[in-house]
């Protein structure tokens, strides 16, 4: 006795040594629209590193010619490559201490922009009492204000306190300007922290400040290098209220004054190699912040999203 097959079942393809191989399949719209997506993408990423890196790469090459090949042939290679212009740039045209006093202004006002605006923005993320959004909303109100529409006011009140061409009032006014973004991005980072580990340190005996200080500040380390490195980015590259408040003693110039003077006043006279030495001088710190601290930066940037 023999039983049919049942039918209306499909028969598994034979895959055998002598079977046909499977015919390959169709690449999906969706497969073709990603890849188009990606060329854009990186076609986009390309011509924006160029347009970004490609003055600094041209005006650090440009440090090692001389000034007749600079204005004869501004795009080709330097001949040689000697530090004469970067140690021209250094002592005779002074970078070397408008760099210093950049430094002494600019590494004080950013270690005092980030305790007082990480210590304002902890109290708004972490406490509820009258006033708390009206707060908030002054210092996120302080960002949308320009400041050259305070120079006048910022240059009597530091006359009156006798802090105008001083390296203290820059600092005092450096921290002003800095800390409302700071407080603005720092208190949407503490509110992403869990608060049971404060309540437990509270529950412990631990004392407000040092529930701040020892328990959320570590926690809240990658913010706190995120917003340095902006604020230090900011504050080192300001070149209005040194202009307008800091103006009596040029030896006191910061490195953007001192700049934007030469490059003016022709103080290098046609040395224009040891110009663009001195372009190159002002953005090493930079590029050196950046590339020390750019996984915390990377890090601070994607915290609260993740958590």
């Amino acid at each position: 006795m023999t039983t049919a097959e049942p039918t209306g079942l499909a028969t598994p393809a034979k895959t055998g040594p002598g079977s046909p191989a499977p015919a390959p399949r169709k690449p999906t719209d969706s497969g073709r629209e990603g890849r188009t997506l990606n060329v854009f993408s990186h076609a986009f990423l390309v011509l924006w590193a160029v347009l970004a890196a490609g003055p600094l790469i041209w005006a650090f090459l440009s440090a090692f010619k001389t000034s007749g090949q600079i204005l004869e042939s501004p795009w080709s290679l330097p001949d040689t490559f000697t530090f004469e212009a970067f140690v021209r740039a250094w002592t005779k045209a002074n970078i070397g201490r408008f760099t210093l006093n950049s430094l002494i202004v600019v590494v004080p006002s950013v270690l005092g922009t980030m305790l007082f605006g990480s210590m304002a923005a902890y109290v708004l993320a972490r406490f509820e009492f009258p006033g708390n959004r009206f707060i908030y909303y002054l210092f996120v109100g302080g960002m949308t204000f320009p400041v050259i529409m305070a120079i006048v006011p910022l240059f009597f009140v530091l006359k009156n306190l006798s802090l105008l061409n001083t390296p203290q009032g820059l600092i005092l006014v450096y921290i002003a300007y800095s800390l409302p973004f700071t407080t603005f991005f720092m208190t949407a980072f503490f509110r992403t922290l869990p608060g049971s580990i404060a309540e437990a340190a509270m529950i412990d005996g631990a004392s407000h400040s040092r529930v701040f200080f020892q328990v959320m500040v570590p926690m809240a380390k990658p913010g706190l290098i995120s917003i340095g490195i902006f604020n230090f980015l900011g504050q080192w590259n300001q070149f209005i209220l040194p202009l307008s408040l800091n103006t009596e003693d040029p030896d006191s110039y910061l490195l953007t004054q001192g700049l934007a003077t030469l490059a003016v006043s022709q103080g290098y006279k046609g040395d224009w190699s040891g110009l663009f030495a001195g372009l190159t001088i002002a953005t090493l710190p930079v590029l050196v912040v950046y590339m020390v601290f750019q996984r915390q930066v990377q890090a601070g940037l994607t915290a609260g999203a993740l958590k």
